[in-house]
């Protein structure tokens, strides 16, 4: 599918989708469309290059799902750890990891006027921590994730696709498949 079909076929997607919303349908959990003008509104839409924000929000879908796939492999990390080690497993995190993460956390907690990352030391970690979280406690993921390899490179792979897209960068068709790809792989072997 060439670039210009893909962007068509997307844009017919999200057409269809506000016609659905404006016809009626409720959705669970969904960011609707008022809500996602109020927001647009907010955020001084009208001010910004309308090419930059039609790229941005092609990346926007790779984002959201990187975003719930790293906070998954968090929870996955939590429980598996939590389940090993009871409430102290934090203990067995590598010791540069449990520094760094409290730093962040201290410097969150200079800004109280500000939202934090979350509540919890994992909230801090890197992606690439929880690879290394992984590594290190791999008794505690073998049963879930069966091939450590497979496991580091997978999160490595995730984690070069990641960075392009959080900090502003964009994405090639191919990278965003390769994306896909291990989402799917990781979540048929981790559940």
């Amino acid at each position: 599918m060439r670039e210009l079909d893909l962007y068509s076929f997307v844009y017919r997607g999200v057409l269809t989708e506000e016609t659905l919303d404006r016809a009626g349908r409720r959705r669970r959990n969904h960011f609707g469309t008022e809500d996602a003008l109020a927001a647009q509104k907010s955020l001084s839409y009208e001010f910004l290059d309308a090419d930059l924000l039609t790229e941005a929000q092609r990346m926007s879908v790779v984002y959201a799902a990187i975003h719930a796939f790293e906070n998954a492999v968090r929870q996955l990390v939590t429980k598996a750890m939590a389940e090993e080690h009871g409430e102290t497993w934090w203990t067995k995190v590598p010791e540069r990891i449990r520094k760094a993460s409290n730093g962040r956390m201290a410097e969150d907690a200079k800004f109280r006027w500000h939202g934090a990352r979350g509540a919890s030391d994992i909230n801090y970690c890197d992606f690439s921590d929880l690879s290394s979280i992984i590594v290190v406690n791999w008794p505690v993921f073998d049963d879930l994730l069966g091939n450590m390899e497979w496991a580091k490179t997978t999160l490595n792979t995730l984690e070069k696709s990641r960075n392009i897209v959080m900090h502003g960068g964009s994405l090639s068709k191919e990278d965003v498949e390769r994306i896909g790809m291990n989402i799917r792989d990781w979540i048929r072997q981790a559940g």
